[in-house]
């Protein structure tokens, strides 16, 4: 073979391996969509059982869900059974969102105490969840 030849040879087999070089690294013109969905718990911490405690989503179409969910005190004080069965109850909508594509993304809580005595009041938490389109 002659060196013309090598050398448009090479130079072909080297445009080829830049170009695809190129292409895999390029990003693409449309940005990726993403959907959000927040759940809400609300746990009432109001002695003696007599708060609401809630778990609220809104799809993206608006509609709202609400579970009913356990408060954190009954007569008797704290009640771990219902903490208990809250948990279970915010575990298993984290999995059945999960299983269907979307991402458990931040989480944020906090403590509101209506009054100076703290005898009534919510702890919240927010679960951001995100998925692509």
């Amino acid at each position: 073979m002659k060196k013309s030849n090598l050398l448009v040879a090479a130079i072909a087999v080297l445009l080829t391996v830049v170009s695809f070089a190129f292409y895999s690294f390029k990003q693409s013109d449309e940005p990726a969509r993403i959907k959000w969905l927040q759940i809400t718990a609300v746990e009432s911490v109001v002695p003696g059982g007599i708060g609401r405690s809630r778990m609220i989503s809104i799809d993206d179409e608006g509609k709202m869900e609400e579970i009913k969910i356990q408060n954190f005190f009954s007569m008797a004080g704290i009640n771990f059974s219902n903490i208990r069965q809250n948990d279970l109850t915010i575990t298993n909508k984290i999995s059945e969102l999960t299983n269907e594509g979307w991402e458990l993304y931040d989480v944020t809580s906090g403590v509101f105490s209506g009054n100076k005595d703290n005898t009534n009041g919510i702890f919240i938490t927010r679960y951001l969840f995100k998925k692509k389109e």
